[in-house]
């Protein structure tokens, strides 16, 4: 955990404002269709702060921010790999490539998109449908 949680202004800073925008998307889109915990971490390999959406156990997805992108991950295991397979036309040819590249390991399938404009923004949506149910009503 984090001992300072980075600022609003911090991460525009990092991220730049247009890429700021789509990251509060995301957290937008989470906060509304789930309910989860959130929590800071250091970046480690995958940027300079680690944010991730979780609940008990369960991972969710994370958010890697980095100057002027970030990085979404989610992580797929078999039930939810097999639903990406059935809808896999439904994604763009950078997410598919990005799925078929992903490295799969013990506990599943590792998919993360480098977010650098808003272009992958409903990919994502459809990638966390696909991860869990909205469990807000």
């Amino acid at each position: 955990m984090l001992e300072r949680i980075p600022t609003q202004e911090e991460l525009v800073v990092l991220l730049g404002s247009d890429v700021y925008e789509v990251w509060q998307k995301i957290c937008d889109f989470v906060n509304e269709n789930y309910d989860m915990n959130s929590q800071w971490n250091n970046g480690g390999k995958g940027g300079l702060y680690e944010y991730k959406f979780r609940k008990s156990s369960k991972t969710l997805c994370t958010l890697y921010a980095k100057e002027k992108s970030f990085g979404f991950m989610v992580i797929y295991g078999k039930n939810e790999r097999e639903k990406f397979e059935t809808e896999r036309q439904n994604f763009s040819d950078n997410i598919q490539s990005l799925y078929d590249k992903a490295q799969t390991y013990h506990d599943g399938k590792w998919i993360m998109v480098n977010v650098l404009d808003d272009n992958p923004l409903e990919d994502i949506k459809n990638m966390l449908k696909i991860k869990k149910k909205s469990n807000k009503k």
